[in-house]
């Protein structure tokens, strides 16, 4: 099957993610390629869709949203899966005992499940390293050292994780 793997990335963990979606889909035989979401152009020659995003204040980036809500009614005929990127951190869970990936949740995702109706949704940590501040959310917590120096640094995504899902749908599409 001929597979899009569609990314919105901020700093490039979440594309990481993609990447690595696509390259599992492709080892199981199938005809994956990660694009960005604005860059994917005609979705007709593929016959199912990963579409995933990082999450920002519980919100997907502006580019995937746009994306599914531009092709709802093509997303909706055809095999697809979400992905979300973002907790930050080792710890499963927060202070008050909730699991971090589902108290991450981008604000979305039930309008989304509604309308397209995916098979599945994965949320996975994501990844930081301070750099120049993209948007005005991280502009905000980059002029407060109190907020910018509690952010765990690191690489925090689970490889065996995103592997093990992305077979998944590999062998669901056969």
């Amino acid at each position: 099957m001929k597979v899009l793997v569609a990314f919105s990335s901020r700093h490039g963990a979440t594309q990481g993610i993609a990447e690595r979606i696509a390259a599992t889909l492709s080892a199981a035989g199938h005809d994956a390629a990660a694009l960005p979401a604005q860059d994917a152009g005609d979705l007709d020659g593929y016959d199912a869709y990963v579409v995933g995003s990082a999450v920002y204040m519980f919100h997907w980036l502006k580019e995937a949203t746009r994306f599914v809500r531009h092709n709802r009614t093509l997303l909706a005929s055809r095999p697809v899966w979400l992905f979300s990127s973002g907790p930050l951190g080792t710890e499963a869970t927060d202070a008050k005992g909730r699991d971090l990936l589902e108290a991450s949740e981008a604000k979305e995702m039930a309008g989304f499940v509604e309308a397209i109706r995916p098979r599945g949704h994965a949320m996975f940590f994501g990844a930081y390293s301070p750099g120049a501040p993209v948007g005005l959310g991280e502009r905000f917590v980059a002029m407060m050292p109190a907020a910018r120096d509690a952010m765990p640094k690191g690489d925090f995504r689970d490889w065996d994780a995103i592997e093990a899902w992305a077979v998944s749908i590999a062998a669901d599409l056969v």
